[in-house]
């Protein structure tokens, strides 16, 4: 039962830190797709 809260946690970690990276880059202009995708060459 213990394991399951350790691996709870964890996973809520990786998420809080992923979605504040996302925050940051938003702020700082660099968004992850721009909506031209001429301007990608081929990052999808």
């Amino acid at each position: 039962m213990m394991g399951t809260f350790v691996v709870l946690a964890g996973l809520l970690v990786i998420v809080f830190l992923s979605v504040r990276s996302m925050v940051r880059q938003k702020k700082q202009g660099r968004s992850g797709c721009c909506g031209d995708c001429s301007q990608c060459r081929g990052r999808h």
